[in-house]
């Protein structure tokens, strides 16, 4: 029998780089060939994908320049290529693939959709959501399972008819490795030593908050609740890359904190940095399930984060954290004082359903069972 054939398909190439690497490894070190579909999918390793492919999707999910010769690229290669499974992930790459696939003549390939939040949830524009979520039902007719990652998507999956439960799933995000977002696996040493490298004292407080930089993360928050805190021992720092990452140095110099926030970039020791630091804050709009808020929670260092769907789900107790309104740089700053004056004695606490292991075997369940449809009905 031939070896399976999994395309993983993404809007832009950081989802893959950032979630899915592990599950290419995984499923290529089953004996499966495993390639990518992205937009930016030239800078992915090769060595974890057999091949990369590269299309041209926006992120906006009412751009329908999305559609313009893409979906014919996408038909193209799944034909060519003979994928057994489909795998899309974010919603334009996920609509814009199951639109291309749905008239594909048998055996088509199995198509599973991962809704790393859907864009529509409540709090949102009633009208962008109506759209989004038609959108979402339409395409559901199109897809043979579908995995969403926290509850209200969940619901809202079987609410809307986008999914039947005998097709839906509830998985909480996309996994972690446990034994690294462990305190233990960070030695008090390389705390010290990047503090130093802030140019930290003692008593200063750092604040940490992780993220790319793009409009619903709402970086600007964070800057205006650390100007807003009033205090001068208070740092904060800022993981990440993105496109408003320039503007929001510029804010910073506008709001004089430009010496006390620290733009790290893109780094791969996060749990160093969370170590390092007080809390963690993220004043995000939209979240599926923060995987942030997850590592933060595996180490035992409270989160200050928006009430949002992806947040509230996860800071179920004060040890945790705190909720703020969204947009509310106020209350986001009088929550930093208060982690400082009256900190609560945060624990790790991991949830051992988040353990990338354990998720990849629900995965892999998952594309079995659709390979043997796929075989039963090629048979």
């Amino acid at each position: 029998m031939p070896e399976p054939k999994l395309l993983m398909v993404t809007t832009v190439a950081s989802t893959l780089r950032a979630f899915l690497l592990p599950y290419a490894r995984y499923f290529a070190e089953k004996g499966w060939t495993v390639d990518a579909l992205a937009n930016g999918s030239g800078v992915i390793a090769r060595g974890v994908f057999n091949h990369c492919y590269e299309a041209s999707f926006s992120r906006n999910p009412l751009n329908f320049r999305n559609l313009k010769g893409t979906g014919k690229m996408i038909r193209d290669l799944v034909t060519e290529k003979g994928y057994d499974v489909v795998h899309v992930h974010t919603p334009v790459a996920a609509f814009v693939t199951r639109l291309a696939l749905r008239r594909l003549s048998p055996p088509r390939p199995k198509v599973v959709y991962t809704a790393h939040g859907f864009h529509f949830y409540k709090g949102g524009s009633y009208s962008r959501n109506t759209v989004i979520a038609a959108l979402e039902r339409l395409a559901g007719d199109w897809t043979d399972h579908t995995i969403t990652i926290n509850k209200e998507d969940y619901e809202a999956a079987l609410t809307l008819k986008i999914a039947p439960k005998e097709r839906l799933s509830l998985l909480p995000g996309i996994g972690l490795d446990l034994e690294r977002y462990s305190p233990a696996a960070v030695k008090d040493e390389a705390v010290e030593g990047f503090r130093a490298d802030l140019n930290l004292k003692k008593e200063d407080e750092l604040f940490l908050m992780v993220g790319e930089f793009i409009p619903r993360k709402r970086h600007e928050d964070a800057l205006r609740a650390l100007a807003g805190t009033g205090r001068r021992d208070f740092y904060l720092a800022f993981a990440g890359a993105g496109p408003l990452e320039d503007d929001m140095k510029v804010l910073a110099k506008r709001l004089g904190v430009e010496s006390r926030a620290h733009f790290l970039g893109e780094r791969d020791d996060v749990p160093l940095l969370m170590l390092a630091s007080r809390a963690v804050v993220l004043p995000s709009s939209q979240e599926g399930l923060s995987r942030a808020v997850m590592e933060a929670i595996c180490l035992g260092v409270p989160v200050l984060g928006a009430n949002v769907r992806g947040i509230r789900e996860l800071l179920t107790t004060p040890e945790r954290g705190a909720l703020v309104p969204v947009g509310k740089p106020a209350a986001l700053a009088a929550a930093m004082l208060l982690s400082v004056d009256a900190p609560h004695a945060a624990q790790p606490s991991p949830d051992p359903r988040w353990d990338i292991r354990g998720l990849l075997t629900e995965h892999e369940k998952i594309y079995s069972r659709l390979l043997w449809e796929r075989n039963q009905e090629s048979a």
